[in-house]
């Protein structure tokens, strides 16, 4: 019973930590942080700077948090926070070391994937073959029901 309902628990805990973490970009609710190491630092100033980085990538977050959250494009959800979730590995493995959100995020973020990992069959296709032109309207792809939904 814990099974059938575990990826429905890592959906929403990935989708609310998301949500709260990009919103917080925007309305700086939470407490502030204490100041990161020097390179983390200058890494953090270098996007803040471009001017549009910040903001692109809260709005990602609180966008595909929202959609992790009413159970909507979970696949595209997954998509679009991968790289932001490499990218949250990569700045606290060598910027500013802590480990324990990035294993909760990895793993998440992994246990999804391999749960919904039917949805993403054509996308990790070797050989893919594009539609003709006027076909891909006319025919209907069955979409596979989530397990647990």
């Amino acid at each position: 019973m814990i099974t059938r309902h575990a990826p429905t628990a890592a959906r929403i805990l990935l989708g609310l930590i998301f949500f709260v973490f990009g919103l917080n970009g925007f309305l700086n609710f939470l407490p502030p942080q204490p100041p990161p190491p020097e390179a983390a630092g200058a890494f953090l100033g270098g996007l803040a700077s471009a001017g549009y980085m910040f903001p692109l990538i809260k709005g990602t977050e609180v966008l595909a948090g929202l959609a992790l959250l009413g159970n909507r494009f979970v696949p595209l959800a997954l998509t679009l926070l991968a790289p932001v979730i490499v990218n949250i590995a990569a700045f606290h493995v060598f910027l500013a070391p802590g480990y324990a959100m990035v294993v909760a995020l990895l793993g998440l973020e992994l246990f999804l994937a391999w749960s919904y990992r039917d949805s993403f069959r054509g996308v990790l296709a070797a050989k893919a073959v594009p539609s003709a032109a006027g076909e891909a309207s006319s025919q209907r792809v069955p979409v596979a029901a989530p397990s647990g939904a």
